[in-house]
């Protein structure tokens, strides 16, 4: 025993290091395990695909993640569509089981309760397919959408809307929390791109067959014929079913789901999606991945050995949502820690309550998971996977077409790029709202053409549409009977453009005129009263030469006008030939004859100025030389002048002169020549006050509101008179401005404009012009047609069609324009500015250049001035030098060479010793220094001697010395 006792010892502690190995390896395996319920009915095969996908995503996220402490336990309850049978699915797992977490439910009607319930309990409930914006008002911290929220898909709706330019819809939901949700915020999106709801469709999620067939049929009725529909797929394949039945799935239609049904096709059937044929439909975009696609094959696989029974299966967006919903739980879980997750029991404030609801506990750490979901990112099947404001976030959507039994991608939206043919993931600041950048669309009665979204069905009644009456001015509206065949004709310019407009709109508009007459054939009342029939929804709208009025566009919506605008007054016009002695200055404005005497006057002082030194025809006595100068200058006027210009300077002077006198002379010639033959028409009125000071009388039509700006004016009753036609204005104006006859008249300007087409010679239009907004069509307030038939007046316009029916109406006559009959007015400055400013600069830059010579040459004498000498004596120096003959002048020389050639001199004269005599012929004697000083030259400066005799010559002329005419 002994012996043996070291190797008991031996195997006792070998035992024991075994045995606490075992301890610690079972205690670093030790998990924690966290309850999560499961909401979902898995009867159905939506509810399959969910769990299917859930259970997948944690077997993948703890195989990846091994080393954590924590482990979801699902405890599955498998509810019904029962609101209540969910929420008492929900209230056992919170209650019983305690869970941390609830994963559902899957409608947003069950999930409204179940929420309430969770944030009781402070227990997470996450939805991956409760999409309703209406969860959103519950404001609980502990709802989870791991689904796209419903609204998000509005503004790639409106985008579609835009696109192809409808501006009404029909909007077809069903009638429940998920149905009811969205169309708040659909309304906003549409008229935000100038569209609306034109009516709400709520179908009941119970309805029968005859009940969606009973609705469709009202919706056929209506006038809009573009339909967003949302609702679930089951409810959904019906109704376009049904619509396909009754003919709404035909050609003019156009049909837009919402992804409640769009993301749901994989498990719509065949038939069902081809009743669907031309819809287009929004849906959840999901970036391809290899991720994706590995999941998809090891889905589907796993699908089939679970679900042996169920075949051709097809997962969807539901499913990635499910996947990431319990990827993001298991981290969030992982992220709050091993903990304890127990439920705090709270004591019941009633003790006697009999229900469940006060009796639950409270997770305490419910508030941590929350903090712990609302931070996890991360990238998942279904692309980003951020819980922000708990919604999931995601903006890129699909746009596809039904085609057969499938669909077929035809563009994207994102709310940085609008509609695109293809994803372009880089930033851009573009935004496309056109259809054009959506790929080809088979639309509803397998076409190609974009339905036009409106129009007046044919099972429906027609338009009832009034027209005035009018006795005068067919022209604008002519209504005629049939006595044989007892129709009624309505023609004129009005109904020509309406007929035009209506056109041209995108939608047919059938419709029928109705005069608006008394049974006796007369006019039923005054445009006022057929606006009035209007408003009070007599009549869908009433066409004519009606006007825009402020008063009338508080009951009534009023198109763009067709017609220009303002009231003008129509006067008739005399012959005003001026026959006074002194029509010959009329030609010209004061202004322009002042300016023309300025520089004819300027003109000839330029040419003395150029001419003096080297031309005998501008030398001689003052008043000779001034003589001289206006006559050169003035008998230009007629080209008269016969002076001979030598200096070059001065000739082009004369030369741009002679130009300017050129067109002043021939356009004075032809504003007389205007003046004296032509008939000079000025109107015999140009003042409304001038009618209201002499009390004359004044015309208007009956029935319009120019009456109401007469009176405002001033005029009197008893100077007011009416006419129905052109005819009876003319006969006003030819009895004159006495009792029966009128001065002026008073209309519209296309009533006017018409008047003159016929008397041009006789009338004239003058101010002052009233505003008005001119001719325009009536519709009832709120009526979609009056914004449709004003875009079509501006297509009308720009085409030539507007002039076709005015040359169909209006008559031509080859008529002077009376406007330019009126007097022309006085040639004026402005007319001739630019070419007295030419005349101006070149005469001045021709003295500026001649002076510069003048001073270039005489430099050495005026250097040789006495500095101490004031400038005006130098100036007087330099001008009694200029006014001096240049003998050195080539025009002096060739005299003088032509004297010497017909007059031999005497040696004498080549004599040195030949007395100097000056210009005056008084001999000179050799200057002193006293005259050198007196001239101006310093003394004992080195100077010339002809330059200082020249000098002395000047200062010593005697101012009295008679001087001979010519010799100078």
């Amino acid at each position: 025993m002994a012996k043996n006792a070291p190797f008991s010892s031996v195997f006792s502690l070998l035992f024991l290091f075994l045995v606490l190995g075992k301890f610690s390896a079972m205690a670093e395996n030790t998990t924690i395990p966290v309850n999560v319920g499961v909401v979902i009915d898995s009867d159905t095969w939506y509810g399959k695909m969910g769990l299917s996908c859930i259970s997948m995503a944690l077997s993948d996220f703890y195989a990846s993640h091994s080393s954590y402490k924590t482990r979801l336990v699902l405890h599955k309850r498998n509810p019904t569509s029962d609101v209540v049978v969910t929420a008492s699915a929900a209230l056992d797992l919170i209650k019983n089981v305690e869970v941390q977490a609830i994963i559902g439910p899957e409608t947003s009607m069950q999930a409204n309760f179940v929420i309430s319930l969770g944030n009781k309990a402070q227990v997470p409930i996450i939805s991956y397919s409760a999409t309703s914006p209406s969860l959103t008002s519950i404001r609980s911290s502990y709802f989870f959408r791991a689904a796209q929220n419903d609204s998000s898909q509005v503004k790639a709706i409106s985008a579609i809307i835009q696109s192809f330019g409808w501006r009404e819809v029909v909007a077809i939901y069903v009638n429940n929390e998920f149905g009811e949700g969205v169309i708040p915020s659909l309304s906003d999106a549409l008229q935000e791109v100038d569209a609306r709801i034109a009516y709400r469709s709520v179908i009941s999620p119970m309805a029968t067959d005859d009940q969606i067939v009973a609705e469709l049929y009202k919706l056929k009725e209506m006038e809009t014929q573009v339909f967003i529909v949302h609702m679930l797929a089951d409810l959904g394949s019906r109704l376009f079913d049904k619509a396909k039945q009754i003919g709404m799935m035909e050609e003019g239609y156009a049909w837009i789901m919402t992804d409640g049904m769009t993301n749901s096709f994989s498990y719509i059937n065949s038939s069902d999606i081809e009743n669907m044929e031309g819809v287009l439909g929004i849906k959840t975009f999901v970036p391809n991945t290899k991720e994706l696609e590995s999941f998809g094959v090891r889905w589907k696989s796993k699908f089939q050995q679970d679900n042996p029974t169920v075949h051709d299966v097809k997962l969807d967006v539901f499913g990635y949502w499910a996947y990431d919903t319990a990827w993001a739980l298991a981290m969030a879980v992982e992220k709050v820690g091993a903990k304890n997750f127990n439920f705090q029991k709270l004591n019941s404030t009633s003790g006697n309550s009999s229900t469940d609801l006060e009796r639950f506990g409270v997770s305490q750490n419910g508030p941590q998971l929350v903090q712990a979901l609302s931070g996890t990112i991360f990238k998942g099947l279904s692309g980003d996977f951020s819980l922000l404001n708990g919604q999931l976030q995601s903006s890129t959507f699909q746009i596809v077409n039904v085609i057969g039994s499938g669909e077929r991608l035809v563009g994207y939206w994102t709310p940085e790029k609008g509609l695109e043919r293809k994803l372009n993931l880089t930033k851009t600041s573009t935004h496309s709202t056109s259809n054009v950048s959506l790929g080809s669309i088979i639309w509803p009665g397998d076409t190609t053409s974009a339905p036009k979204g409106w129009q007046i069905p044919t099972s429906g009644k027609r338009l009832k549409i009034l027209v005035p009456l009018k006795q005068g001015f067919s022209e604008f509206v002519k209504v005629t009977h049939d006595p044989k065949t007892k129709r009624t004709i309505v023609d004129g310019y009005c109904i020509n453009v309406f007929e035009a407009v209506i056109k041209s709109l995108p939608y047919d508009v059938p419709y029928d005129l109705y005069p608006y007459e008394k049974p006796n054939g007369e006019s039923a009342g005054s445009y006022n009263d057929l606006v009035n029939e209007v408003f009070l929804g007599n009549y869908d709208a009433a066409v004519g030469d009606i006007t825009i009025r402020a008063n009338r566009s508080l009951y009534v919506d009023f198109t763009l006008p067709f017609t220009e605008s303002g009231v003008s007054m129509i006067v008739p016009i005399k012959d005003n030939k001026s026959k006074n002695a002194w029509v010959f200055l009329k030609p010209l404005t004061w202004d322009l004859w002042v300016t023309s005497g300025c520089f004819f006057i300027f003109i000839g002082f330029v040419v003395w100025v150029l001419e003096h030194r080297i031309n005998e025809d501008f030398r001689g006595p003052p008043h000779h030389q001034i003589g001289t100068s206006f006559w050169f200058s003035f008998s230009t006027m007629v080209f008269a002048h016969r002076e001979r210009v030598v200096s070059n300077l001065a000739r082009f002077v004369v030369i741009i002169w002679c130009f300017v006198v050129l067109i002043l002379t021939q356009s004075y010639t032809a504003s007389l020549t205007s003046l004296l033959t032509v008939q000079q028409l000025q109107p015999t009125v140009t003042d409304v006050n001038l009618l209201l000071k002499y009390k004359d009388n004044v015309a208007y039509q009956p029935g319009s509101f120019v009456y109401g700006i007469l009176k405002e004016l001033g005029f009197q009753d008893e100077n007011l008179k009416t006419f129905n036609t052109s005819e009876e204005l003319n006969q006003l104006f030819q009895n004159g401005s006495r009792k029966n006859g009128i001065s002026a008249a008073f209309d519209e300007t296309p009533y006017m404009k018409l008047f003159l087409a016929t008397y041009c010679s006789k009338y004239t239009m003058v101010d002052p012009t009233f505003k008005a907004d001119g001719f325009a069509f009536v519709f009832p307030k709120g009526s979609p047609l009056a914004r449709d038939v004003s875009r079509g007046i501006l297509h009308v316009n720009e085409g030539n069609q507007t002039k076709d029916i005015e040359d169909r109406w209006f008559k031509k006559q080859n008529c002077v324009d009376p406007n330019s009959l009126v007097s022309s007015n006085s040639l004026s400055l402005e007319s001739f500015w630019g070419l007295f400013l030419i005349a101006g600069v070149a005469s001045t830059l021709a003295l500026l250049i001649f002076a510069a010579m003048f001073l270039y040459e005489h430099k050495d004498i005026f250097k040789r001035l006495d500095p101490e000498a004031s400038l005006w004596k130098r100036f007087l120096i330099m001008l009694r030098i200029y006014d001096n003959k240049d003998l050195k002048s080539f025009t002096f020389k060739k005299r003088e060479l032509e004297v010497n050639t017909n007059f031999h001199p005497s040696p004498s004269v080549y004599s040195d010793h030949t007395e100097a005599r000056n210009v005056f012929g008084e001999q000179m004697r050799s200057p002193s220094s006293a005259d050198l000083e007196h001239a101006g030259f310093s003394p004992g400066a080195s100077t010339s001697r002809s330059e200082m005799e020249s000098a002395i010559e000047i200062t010593e002329r005697p101012r009295t010395h008679e001087i001979d005419p010519g010799s100078n």
